[in-house]
């Protein structure tokens, strides 16, 4: 059985790896989708990510769509109580933003469609400088307190803003953040590391990364000359033309060789050694992409092996 982690200063124990939420009703169809949950879950996983805005981008889609699948797959399945639930607001299309009536309106949506009456873990995906810490912080305490959220957490904001926000909490005795969402990987570590992580480091915060795969540059699949068929292959294959993301591909093929593992599995196992991650989150297609997700679960990395490739990510 695999260990859980706690989620910083919460009663939160949470499998690993996260399982992102963000391809359900979007390139995973429900049937699909609660094929991968399904793998996910009895593999051990027990953390699912997902956000009120998954996936208003797709042409013809709302938004909600992701939590619609999830609160389907749930009253499916009656497992509420087995699953850690995060997701998130301020990117709504119907939702937009993180004033007091919004983000109450917002969360009452995404239990609608969630079909359940709590969040355990309620993210502001992006922070919107324009509002006072003190409106946001005051209406996540009133979720709190009403029930329908356990835990707050926030996405995409910088230090600064992170830092006033902890301060009002604890000043006022409010709800206080107790995970921090941000990008992180081997080829992207300055969007962490430095400011943000260290305040997180400092105040107990746990790290959920997102893109812990770079958008899936870091499964290895990406190759000089290669084409794959995805929506966000652009955006990965960049990486092929910068020198660290040479030298990163080519200290994870020789580490996964050295372990007999999938090149994702070793990336994520170098970002859950990182100072605060919990748990990185990514997400799977097809339940044929799940294994080497879960290999996280089982990877542990040499201090050298997690050294070479903290060398060749710098």
């Amino acid at each position: 059985m695999t260990s859980l982690r706690k989620l910083g200063s919460s009663d939160l124990e949470v499998f690993p790896l996260a399982l992102g939420g963000n391809v359900f009703g979007w390139t995973a169809d429900q049937d699909t989708s609660f094929a991968v949950l399904d793998a996910y879950t009895a593999a051990g996983g027990n953390f699912v990510d997902t956000a009120d805005s998954y996936s208003a981008w797709v042409d013809g889609n709302g938004g909600g769509e992701s939590e619609t699948v999830l609160g389907k797959w749930l009253a499916a399945h009656g497992n509420r109580d087995d699953v850690v639930l995060a997701t998130k607001v301020s990117q709504h299309p119907e939702y937009p933003g993180l004033s007091a009536a919004n983000i109450r309106a917002a969360a009452d949506a995404s239990l609608r469609r969630l079909g359940t009456d709590h969040i355990d873990l309620y993210y502001t995906h992006f922070d919107k400088p324009e509002v006072p810490v003190e409106e946001i912080i005051g209406a996540l305490d009133a979720l709190v307190r009403a029930g329908k959220v356990r835990h707050i957490a926030a996405s995409n904001i910088s230090a600064e803003r992170l830092a006033a926000s902890l301060e009002f909490s604890d000043r006022e005795g409010l709800a206080r953040y107790v995970a921090l969402q941000p990008h992180y990987n081997l080829v992207s570590r300055d969007t962490y590391e430095g400011g943000l992580g260290d305040l997180a480091e400092r105040t107990g915060l746990a790290a959920v990364p997102y893109y812990a795969l770079a958008a899936g540059f870091l499964t290895g699949k990406y190759r000089p000359g290669t084409a794959v068929d995805s929506p966000r292959a652009g955006g990965a294959a960049q990486h092929l033309e910068t020198e660290r993301g040479r030298r990163v591909l080519a200290a994870l093929d020789e580490i996964a060789e050295a372990h007999d593992a999938p090149v994702a599995t070793v990336a994520l196992a170098w970002l859950a050694g990182r100072p605060t991650v919990a748990a990185p989150i990514a997400s799977a297609r097809t339940v044929e992409q799940l294994p080497a997700l879960l290999g996280v679960a089982e990877l542990t990395l040499t201090e050298d092996e997690a050294e070479r490739l903290t060398r060749a990510s710098a």
